[in-house]
């Protein structure tokens, strides 16, 4: 949504292998922004993860998680370990804070106006990670990340409108202790930046 119009420029990636069906990766959007001004969107969904993994990994987040330990990947866990959560954060013995910490990290690209919104369609699994990591709370810490790949917007908030059950979820889950930490990022040719953290819009 908010994304694709027609003759829309893209930079694609080139990775050929005789195991993918296509040699090339769609990672970025051209749009105009409300203000006229022409900037790139990331829009490869797998880039989500290795960005805010180097983002813990390089302390920008640490006013909010903590120094840690040990960071893994995909680890399961929820009822009967069904789930998977994006990151399993250990902390270290300086931070204050104990608890395990869990991570989920939504790919975020819908906007209007100045609000970024997550999801944007109905997400059984998104909400089904809520329910989990409300399972988790409070003896773990549990951070829900927005990876926002556009600087254009100034709030971020619950895309109600698609899924209000989703939004429901998400306002229960951070009455019971989520911590929601939405990350905007700059994409150029060469490189990404984390540009800011923008405040959460709560809605009733």
């Amino acid at each position: 949504k908010s994304l694709i119009t027609k003759d829309s420029r893209v930079r694609v990636s080139f990775s050929p292998s005789p195991t993918r069906k296509l040699s090339w990766t769609w990672e970025q959007v051209e749009i105009i922004t409300n203000q006229g001004k022409k900037i790139w969107v990331g829009v490869n969904t797998l880039f989500a993860n290795k960005l805010i993994r180097k983002a813990i990994e390089y302390e920008l987040l640490n006013k909010f998680i903590g120094e840690t330990e040990l960071i893994r990947a995909e680890v399961p866990y929820g009822v009967e370990k069904k789930s998977r959560i994006d990151f399993l954060l250990t902390p270290k013995s300086s931070n204050p804070d104990k608890r395990d910490i869990y991570i989920e990290v939504k790919n975020t690209t819908w906007a209007k106006d100045n609000l970024a919104l997550f999801p944007d369609t109905i997400t059984t699994r998104g909400q089904k990670h809520l329910r989990e990591l409300m399972a988790v709370l409070p003896h773990s810490k549990c951070i829900l990340i927005p990876c926002i790949t556009r600087i254009d917007v100034q709030f971020f908030s619950s895309g109600d409108e698609v899924d209000p059950l989703y939004g429901n979820l998400f306002r229960e889950s951070i009455k019971k202790g989520l911590i929601v930490i939405p990350c905007c990022f700059d994409f150029h040719k060469d490189h990404v930046t984390l540009k800011k953290i923008i405040p959460l819009l709560e809605t009733k």
